[in-house]
């Protein structure tokens, strides 16, 4: 599903707009990041699941093609954490 088909199926449910929904969906997406990047915080969605900063150590790694060691540097990377009840769902249960 994209961006658009999750636009069009909102739309549909809720009978506004495909623009209003559009800034909708657009500007939940950058808070997200924004809260992310900026303020260095998780996003918490209760029942749906967690947006989460994974801290990766450094490291050191092979460059196969000049057969030398580098060092990876320490960085951050989202993540997506689905929340219990959203994992039962999908199971089944």
């Amino acid at each position: 599903m994209t961006k658009a088909d999750i636009i069009s199926e909102i739309t549909e449910q809720t009978g506004l707009q495909k623009k209003e929904v559009a800034v909708v969906i657009e500007s939940f997406m950058e808070t997200v990041k924004r809260c992310m990047l900026d303020k260095k915080e998780n996003v918490y969605l209760r029942g749906f699941g967690s947006f989460i900063i994974k801290r990766r150590a450094a490291k050191t790694a092979r460059d196969i093609g000049k057969n030398t060691t580098i060092t990876i540097p320490a960085h951050n990377l989202p993540s997506f954490k689905p929340a219990k009840a959203f994992v039962d769902e999908m199971k089944g249960e």
